[in-house]
């Protein structure tokens, strides 16, 4: 029976949040046993918008790397390695940069959204690695022959741009690539603590894997609730609040009970986001255990990552030789 082979990621641009881990680190942890999973650390994605802040980048790719260790994540069943150092990636967005026009660079859905977002930094000159990562993103999944990719949603259009190119790739050569399927988790994105449909890193509105208690109180306790809601007994609308969607998260066993306690005015806003911290603070306990194992331990995430990169060139090689043998770039094999 053919290994299936996974493959996802994340950028290193800063801790991961618990918006990471209910829309894609769970899956991950349950994945790890289904086939062959690579993770990549996509440090060279991270530049296409900190490319003048290389030292951000640099400092959270052991920090998002002890996050994934800490979920669960297991370096005996999965193969975490850095993008920057498998050169064979590079050497597939050259070959691709040639199949894909600008215009369906500029079309795509989530690119378009990303430089929107985006202005601030680029204004109106977009640079050329931003507008091309999808490019990037497909050399990415097809170095290691990955045809199971976990995203979100928002992330489907360049799956479809992946596999575009693919098939352009494989009209042209020969039926050297396989097509990716995206696999959709059950979780969607999770919203920010201020209500915002997206928890970011640069939104300030994220609780972290590896926030303190201290942290996630006061983070919890300035929370957006219902703004009707004046006094202690008023009733209240979980519909609009972010405590009660984080319930839904953390408190799954007795959520409809806190939901109708707050409509019929019985529990305090202050009660129900002190018990919020509570069940919150018992489920990252133990992602916090086995991060600090880690952190004391810094020789063994730098060998974790150093030998999954090892492993992971091997891989994307044996790709690259079948790549350049049907594009007749293999000018010295029988040397």
């Amino acid at each position: 029976m053919e290994i299936k082979r996974i493959l996802t990621g994340d950028r290193p641009t800063g801790k991961l949040h618990i918006g990471h881990y209910f829309g894609s680190l769970q899956n991950r942890v349950k994945l790890q046993n289904d086939g062959k999973m690579f993770i990549e650390i996509a440090d060279v994605q991270a530049l296409t918008d900190n490319f003048n802040n290389p030292e951000k980048v640099k400092g959270n790719v052991k920090e998002v790397l002890m996050d994934q260790l800490a979920v669960g994540l297991d370096p005996n069943k999965v193969t975490f390695f850095l993008q920057s150092m498998i050169p064979e990636i590079a050497e597939l967005t050259v070959f691709y940069s040639n199949l894909v026009t600008i215009a369906r660079l500029e079309r795509n859905p989530t690119v378009k959204t990303e430089i929107a977002q985006k202005r601030e930094l680029f204004g109106e000159s977009v640079t050329y690695g931003f507008l091309g990562y999808p490019v990037s993103q497909a050399a990415d999944i097809t170095a290691f022959d990955a045809t199971i990719i976990p995203v979100g949603e928002d992330q489907l259009p360049l799956i479809e741009q992946c596999r575009e190119i693919v098939r352009k790739f494989n009209s042209i050569y020969g039926e050297v690539l396989r097509e990716p399927t995206a696999f959709l988790g059950e979780n969607k994105r999770i919203k920010g603590l201020d209500g915002n449909e997206k928890m970011g890193k640069s939104l300030g509105n994220a609780i972290y894997l590896s926030d303190s208690e201290e942290e996630i109180t006061k983070k919890v306790m300035n929370a957006v609730t219902d703004p009707a809601r004046i006094k202690k007994d008023d009733p209240g609308n979980p519909n609009i609040c972010m405590v009660a969607y984080y319930h839904n998260l953390f408190s799954k066993d007795n959520v409809k009970n806190i939901c109708e306690e707050c409509k019929q005015g019985k529990r305090g806003c202050v009660a129900c986001k002190k018990q919020l911290i509570k069940n919150i603070m018992e489920h990252l306990s133990p992602i916090q255990e086995r991060r600090h194992y880690y952190e004391e331990r810094p020789k063994e995430v730098r060998e974790i990552l150093f030998e999954g990169t090892n492993e992971a060139k091997k891989e994307a090689a044996k790709t690259m030789e079948k790549v350049k043998e049907v594009m007749k770039l293999d000018y010295f094999k029988d040397k």
